[in-house]
């Protein structure tokens, strides 16, 4: 198992149930493929850099994930297709 940082900027639209939702959603592929989340912290609304689909805003989510190597490809598929999900990125924690 690796550590993994994984952040998301959801859509800035969505209320507190579809949000907590979306971040169930990720949740839930981490534990399919054998991973754990230790951690999540919310961020909360921010500006973003550029706009990205027509939004300036999005909610931010930080995830603290271990899970196998062989699990990351399947997780970045399934964040690709979220609609909810703006941007995302993985990086390894050493």
């Amino acid at each position: 198992m690796r550590k993994y940082e994984l952040v998301c900027v959801i859509h800035p639209d969505l209320d507190e149930v579809a949000f907590n939702g979306a971040v169930d959603k990720v949740k839930g592929w981490i534990s399919e493929t054998g991973g754990s989340v230790d951690k999540v912290d919310n961020w909360g609304r921010r500006k973003l850099a550029y706009m990205i689909r027509k939004q300036r805003e999005g909610q931010y989510i930080l995830l603290n994930v271990s899970m196998p190597p062989t699990a990351l490809n399947e997780l970045e598929r399934n964040m690709r297709f979220h609609e909810p999900v703006l941007r995302y990125m993985i990086s390894l924690v050493s």
